[in-house]
């Protein structure tokens, strides 16, 4: 409810631009669904509203334009799309039933495979082009789906010399 107090006293001014800094920290799923939903509409009327988050999966879910700033420093914008293909490569994952006809084709045709426990991720290829050659082919095809970079993960390589607190690589699910 603070949050929200918060944002009632924002707009008692009937403000044209707000600024939220963290406006989902300590909100229940309910509540950020809420926050999110709250901060669009009052987008949608045409105010500006400028969000401070460090829940970059959270924002990628209702921002149209992302700045990203370290130390004090401008490093990059651009829309949520633009920032998830800007950094590392797209790999495309594919289950069937053929993975090893699949292989063989794809792999002369400069695409890169790389086996999954349910199947292959594919790099230097298009989710497209292999589903045209699985078509053409005649091989059934379970999953066929691109997965970019995450936000997150893209944020990090952005501002790798402008962190001033880094992890020490520490494996996932490892507490040190």
């Amino acid at each position: 409810m603070h949050q929200r107090l918060g944002i009632a006293a924002a707009l008692l001014g009937d403000p044209k631009y707000l600024f939220f800094d963290e406006p989902t920290n300590g909100l229940d799923p309910e509540g950020i669904r809420w926050d999110r939903e709250f901060l669009q509409q009052l987008a949608g009327e045409g105010r500006g509203v400028l969000v401070s988050s460090h829940m970059l999966s959270e924002l990628s879910l209702y921002v149209d334009h992302i700045v990203v700033i370290g130390k004090g420093r401008f490093i990059a914008s651009g829309s949520v799309h633009e920032f998830e293909s800007m950094q590392g490569q797209a790999a495309v994952t594919v289950q069937s039933p053929r993975l090893a006809e699949l292989i063989a084709l794809i792999e002369p045709r400069g695409g890169r495979v790389t086996p999954t426990p349910d199947g292959i991720e594919v790099t230097d290829m298009t989710a497209a082009a292999i589903g045209d050659l699985a078509a053409l082919h005649r091989i059934e095809l379970h999953e066929l789906h691109t997965e970019h970079q995450s936000l997150e993960a893209t944020f990090l390589e952005l501002t790798a010399d402008a962190q001033e607190y880094r992890s020490t690589g520490v494996e996932q699910g490892e507490v040190s």
